[in-house]
This record gives structure tokens, sequence and C-alpha cells, in this order.
């Protein structure tokens, strides 16, 4: 996958040497550019806008973020209880599945739960547990419009065979006598024609049952923040489906709300020559960046110039694949040096782990507008520690 980075806009002045390394800082601005972005279109719109908390979960903006959205999805308990705990507004679930105990809990806080299959509706409608009082929340079912449309297959939801959705061509009448509302997520990193052609495959689907359903959710993976998204013929869009179909509808941007306003700062610890100029950081792909392996994809530096002697850098974890990409620094590589990653506001921060017990990165908030920088988190040892036994 290409990075989807854009600009790398305040950062581009940021002192590296602010921060402790290694670090993530968030440009509090640039989040509430984002989030002015979002609120436009819902307000223009008449569509709801929740935040993917799998993305981006930074409860210490959540004032900031009340501000200006509708609520909050979540993808299991965990989520939907940081949700409850640090936010306003509704949320709303979907998992793949749930454990008994789970959904007891996740019917009480969520206003909706959204069921991977009729199959799985039918059991937990049915269960003997009194706990599980479905009829509290509104029951939504996840639909796999089955068009891949992602640029990788491993993250396209329409892959084939993919766990995420009841296959559209399965979609019967019946099956929508118990719900409330239509969840499918079918983009990644995509614009409005993705979406576009997507519900041109499920209206034909779904529109026989408009006067029953109370809410349609196009799902996440809208770059609506990006520059070249087309925000007009969203906006046009969503409000002729609102008008048409009756339902509320809503859209759950993750990357969205936190798209170029973050940057994982990091340190080259050691420089030597194999073929080429290597360079050991103090950030590891595998822990800190995890996508850039999983994806893959090269995540683009600050300042990275266009001519010059390349140097691999990597983590300093055993991984023989804990590789960060090729790079021209924007100075002569030496032992010290910082240098920073844009664009990992969203996913990194979420996805950061402590293999091999390399330390997590510390977690600062920046305002370019008027040059605040403060600490949000810092992390010891002891959290390698006691995630083990």
């Amino acid at each position: 996958m290409e990075t989807k980075a854009g600009d790398p806009g305040a950062f581009a002045h940021f002192d590296l040497a602010r921060v402790p390394s290694p670090a993530f800082v968030v440009d509090e601005a640039a989040v509430r550019r984002n989030l002015a972005i979002l609120a436009d279109i819902r307000e223009r719109s008449g569509a709801r806008v929740l935040l993917a908390l799998k993305a981006f979960s930074m409860w210490s903006l959540a004032p900031l973020i009340d501000e200006y959205l509708d609520g909050y999805c979540a993808s299991g308990l965990w989520e939907a209880r940081l949700a409850k705990a640090h936010f306003r507004g509704p949320i709303s679930t979907y998992s793949p599945a749930y454990k008994e105990d789970d959904l007891a809990e996740l019917v009480k806080i969520s206003g909706h739960i959204t069921f991977n299959n009729p199959a799985q509706i039918d059991r937990w409608k049915n269960y003997s547990n009194q706990n599980l009082e479905l009829d509290s929340s509104e029951i939504g079912l996840r639909i796999n419009p089955q068009i891949a449309l992602g640029e990788t297959e491993k993250y396209d939801p329409s892959q084939p065979h993919s766990r995420l959705g009841f296959p559209i061509n399965q979609l019967k009448s019946e099956h929508f006598q118990h719900l409330s509302g239509i969840h499918f997520h079918n983009l990644c990193e995509q614009g409005f024609d993705a979406l576009q052609r997507t519900w041109e495959k499920v209206e034909p689907i779904v529109a026989p049952h408009f006067d029953t359903l109370q809410w349609i959710n196009l799902g996440g993976g809208h770059h609506i923040t990006r520059d070249d998204y087309d925000r007009e013929a969203l906006v046009a869009f969503l409000r002729d489906l609102k008008e048409r179909s009756g339902c509320d509808i809503y859209l759950e941007p993750g990357e969205a709300v936190a798209l170029d306003a973050g940057i994982l700062v990091g340190e080259i610890l050691d420089i030597f020559d194999n073929g080429m100029p290597v360079g050991i950081t103090d950030i590891s792909a595998t822990c800190h960046m995890p996508d850039v392996i999983e994806a893959p994809y090269r995540p683009a530096m600050l300042g990275e110039r266009s001519e010059g002697t390349a140097i691999r850098l990597g983590g300093p974890s055993c991984l023989a694949g804990d590789i960060i990409g090729d790079y021209i620094l924007p100075a002569t590589p030496h032992i010290g040096q910082r240098i920073a990653f844009l664009d990992q506001a969203h996913y990194s921060m979420v996805k950061t782990n402590t293999f091999n017990g390399v330390p997590l990165p510390s977690i600062w908030l920046w305002n370019s507008d008027n040059d605040a920088l403060q600490c949000v988190k810092t992390f010891d040892w002891t959290v390698f520690e006691g995630r083990l036994s």
C-alpha cells in the first residue's frame, strides 16, 4: 500500500529535540481542522458522524472530539467501555462475534449492536440469559457488499471468503424482520467514488426495506479530510439517501479524524555498512508501526530528500523483518540524529506492542497554533512486566 500522508503541515517547523525519543506527537490544531471538516459534512448533509475508536482512541482529546462529532463506534467491549468512560455521545458496537458476558454488558452501554450474520441475531435473541436484554438496543446486521475495491486484498472487507459481514447475495427478505439497521464497511483509505460504487451494489437489495429500517451505517474508510476527497459529492449523496430512505444515515470515519495530525519521533542509535548504509533506530516497525509490516507500506519521512545516498532503517528488535524502509535522510546520517515519520496518529498509536521488551513511545500533545506542548502519557518497563506472568 502507498501511504496517503499529505503535506507535513506545521510539523515541518517542529523541533524534534523538544520531546524524548521515541515519541508520538499529535497536533491538536490539525485534529481540530479535521473535525471541523467532518462537522461541516454532518451539518450540511444531515448524516451522523461517529469516531471509529479502532483507528484513533486518544481519550485525552475527548472534550475536543465531543464538540464536533455525534458519537463513537466500538469494535468490542473494551472500546465500548473506553467510550463510556471518557467520551460523551451514543455508542455503536460491531464485532464479528460476541462472547455471552461481553454482549450482556454491551447491550447496556451501546445504542446500536450490529451482528455479523442473521444466525447470530437469532441465537442471541432467543438466549435464556436474562441479562441479554436485546430489546434495549437497536439491532443491526453487517452485510458484505461483495465488491472488492481495496488496494490490498487482505485489507479489503470484500475479499474472497471474508469473515466480515453477511454476503449480500445470501440476504433475504426475512432477514430484515428483526433489524433496526443495516451496516456495511467496504472501504479502506478511499474516496467518494468507492462509496458510490459500493452503494450501487447495495441499494437494489436494501431499498425495498427502507420503510422498516431506522438507520443505515455506511461504515468507515472514508478519507473525507484528504484534500482530494470530493466532499460536495458526498454531501449530495448523503442528503439524497436520507431523503429517499427515510433513515438516519451514519458514517464511521477513523483515520479521517487524525489524518496528517501526528508524527512518530525517533533517533538513530547506530550506523554500519552491509552493502548499503544500515541504521538502527529506537523506532521499531513491528512494535511501533505494525502496519509497515502487515500492510505492508512505507511511511513517509519528515524532510526526506529526493536525491542522495539511501540508508536502510530498522528497529532495535531481534526480528529480521523489523525494517522500516530505505530513506534519503534530511541530513547526513549520524548517530544521535533525530528523525520523524508522518501520519502516525491513527492506527500506529493503537497498535503498539512491547515485543522483545522494546519500550513504548511516550505520547505528546502539541498545538501548532500556540506552540503549547504537553506530555500526555509515558510508559516504563512495568507495562511490559504487567502483561506477562
